[in-house]
């Protein structure tokens, strides 16, 4: 399942004055005529909700150089709880949905015309209403986040993977794992987006270091 290739986006919807974000790597062109777009969302998410509401969404496409931790905050993080878009540059459109402009090479907005029940998620299909390039670059994949940016992936995405079914880590090395996002620090490859460098044990990380996608402190990593 790790073969099949995705991108990162931002899928924003609102539900009357209420806005909400989340990541999303399973957004897909359908058709082109007219223009048709799907994504899947998981119900447990409060994106979803808002989505089934207003039946409009967003999607923000990723750049490649987006920092860990802007993922993390759209990606580890819930909007029932905490405000997202503090601290981000967003537009409201006409349509009232939000859409994230940082590190955003550009923006599809989506009318939803169908929807399927896929078990823990569902997928909604809709034709583009409006979009906008903001910027060139390279999209972010969803390979070059986890081998690249070694980014971890949250229960609800529909390309989880329990840990137990990757392969095992190498004990020659002593690694940690974040109890909170499932982020892996490994003292052979460091932390290039903290300026950690490469064999960097983890008890030498300094007290104030943080996991570097979802802000957890090192007392929320385990040995592994």
């Amino acid at each position: 399942m790790r073969n099949i290739s995705y991108g990162m986006y931002i899928v924003c919807s609102n539900n009357d004055k209420l806005i909400n974000g989340q990541i999303s790597n399973t957004v897909f062109q359908i058709a082109s005529e007219p223009p048709t777009i799907a994504v899947s969302i998981n119900k447990q998410n409060f994106t979803h909700g808002f989505i089934q509401s207003s039946l409009r969404f967003t999607v923000s496409i990723l750049a490649e150089d987006t920092p860990l931790a802007f993922i993390g905050q759209f990606g580890f993080k819930s909007g029932r709880t905490e405000d997202k878009f503090k601290n981000v540059k967003y537009q409201i459109l006409y349509s009232g949905l939000p859409v994230v402009l940082d590190n955003t090479l550009g923006y599809l907005e989506a009318k939803v015309i169908n929807q399927m029940d896929g078990g823990t998620h569902t997928v909604f299909l809709a034709q583009i209403t409006a979009m906008e390039m903001l910027k060139a670059g390279k999209p972010m994949t969803y390979d070059y986040y986890h081998q690249v940016k070694r980014g971890s992936t949250p229960k609800t995405a529909p390309t989880f993977i329990k840990e137990e079914a990757l392969a095992k880590s190498d004990t020659l090395i002593q690694k940690y794992r974040c109890s909170v996002c499932g982020y892996v620090y490994d003292p052979a490859l460091g932390d290039p987006e903290n300026k950690i460098p490469a064999g960097t044990p983890f008890e030498k990380l300094p007290e104030n270091w943080v996991c570097p996608v979802c802000g957890a402190t090192k007392d929320k990593f385990g040995k592994i």
